[in-house]
């Protein structure tokens, strides 16, 4: 497939896409990605590479282990594309939630050991924020973001909050919030007409105000990461905007645990700018399926294995 530069974009999926084995093919095919991998397992002094690879599912699901280990595929599938087309720079680059710490080195703002110490510390504070304010998440589907806005607000009450945390297409959006408000709210999403509302399993509230203290931890490691200005744009999950400068960045990123996560805004902003063609690098194809939803005229590939990368080579 031959891609055009200037119209596409490099997209890092976030928390649920980990699968057990991922990047193991890709280490196995290329020596560029074994290193990644192998750099992982000394920079965080254990064995992230036998997590991802062999799990069990339990750690690779613990929040501690699956942020970095998302890292080190995109990460890898990050230098299989460049070893394979050097030449190549995308317009854009964007990462849904944790994607967006693997964003940061695609675009040239931090280094790899920098970013996945800064993934561990993310996953850390995220984990202990879950068990210090326990909370939780809900899909809901067929409901629009106004509508949802609306029924967050009825839900919630001092001390019990619920709010969109993920605007992740039309018509799928993920709320978060302390386990009474969204109790209240998945039974006024269903008597609004949606067309699923479902609680996910998981404890912790993302995106959240149930957040803030791992928002504030993770921002003392934001501040004493030595993030660089970008060489590429990068499309900030909090404004759905370029993020051009380095302080630009550290502000979407002390902003983001308790933020919303706005992807469909993401999608169509860079579809304003003429991107008709999406990357996904890393683990799964997650974020292919969104976009789809969002712009079902580009193309999207996602890029994990080595059957991946002969089918965009053919």
């Amino acid at each position: 497939m031959e891609l055009n530069p200037t119209h596409t974009a490099f997209l890092f999926p976030g928390q649920g896409s980990q699968a057990s084995g991922m990047g193991l093919a890709l280490a196995m095919e290329y020596p560029t990605a074994n290193e990644i991998f192998a750099q992982a397992d000394q920079i965080l002094e254990f064995s992230i590479s036998q997590t991802a690879w062999g799990g069990p599912a339990e750690a690779l699901d613990d929040t501690l282990n699956t942020q970095p280990a998302l890292l080190v595929h995109s990460v890898a599938s990050l230098r299989v594309f460049q070893e394979l087309y050097p030449e190549f720079s995308p317009a854009y680059t964007a990462g849904h939630s944790m994607g967006e710490v693997s964003a940061l080195v695609a675009c040239g703002a931090l280094d790899y050991a920098a970013a996945l110490r800064l993934a561990r510390r993310r996953g850390e504070e995220m984990k202990q924020a879950g068990q210090l304010n326990p909370g939780g998440m809900a899909a809901i589907l067929g409901l629009d973001i106004p509508t949802l806005e609306g029924l967050c607000a009825q839900a919630s009450q001092p001390g019990e909050v619920v709010q969109v945390a993920n605007d992740n297409c039309p018509g799928q959006v993920v709320v978060s919030g302390a386990s009474p408000a969204l109790e209240r709210l998945v039974e006024l999403a269903k008597a609004a007409g949606a067309r699923r509302a479902l609680k996910l399993a998981v404890s912790i509230a993302a995106h959240s105000p149930l957040m803030s203290h791992a928002q504030a931890g993770f921002n003392q490691a934001v501040d004493a990461a030595a993030i660089q200005n970008p060489r590429l744009p990068l499309i900030g999950n909090v404004s759905a905007r370029p993020l051009d400068t380095a302080a630009a960045i550290r502000a979407d990123l002390q902003a983001q645990l308790n933020s919303r996560v706005r992807w469909t805004e993401t999608i169509q902003w860079m579809a304003g700018q003429g991107i008709d063609t999406y990357l996904e690098l890393g683990s799964g194809s997650v974020l292919c399926g969104l976009v789809k939803r969002i712009q079902p005229e580009a193309t999207c590939l996602a890029l994990g294995t080595p059957e991946d990368f002969q089918k965009l080579g053919a």
